[in-house]
């Protein structure tokens, strides 16, 4: 009983660990996509087919790209300091 205990709660640690990161991905693709259908639509509207698609596609991109090294950095912060 104490080594499924013990193997309960190392599990448990390394999804505390893990955690943080699960979801930096998902941020990046969502920026990304997110933008890619507001170029699209804007472009739609506008009549500019495909100028301001492809701009905000690599804006979305850079800023998700952003938010993921300042997340990774912000975490990996906390991490040292504990």
């Amino acid at each position: 009983m104490n080594q499924k205990n013990d193997i309960h709660g190392k599990f448990i640690n390394s999804y505390k660990e893990v955690g943080p990161y699960l979801g930096l991905g998902t941020q990046l693709a969502a920026s990304i996509i997110l933008m890619f259908f507001l170029g699209r639509w804007l472009d739609g509207q506008l009549g500019t087919h495909p100028i301001l698609t492809i701009i905000l596609s690599f804006l979305g991109g850079f800023a998700g790209i952003f938010n993921l090294i300042k997340s990774t950095i912000n975490l990996n912060d906390k991490k040292k300091s504990e």
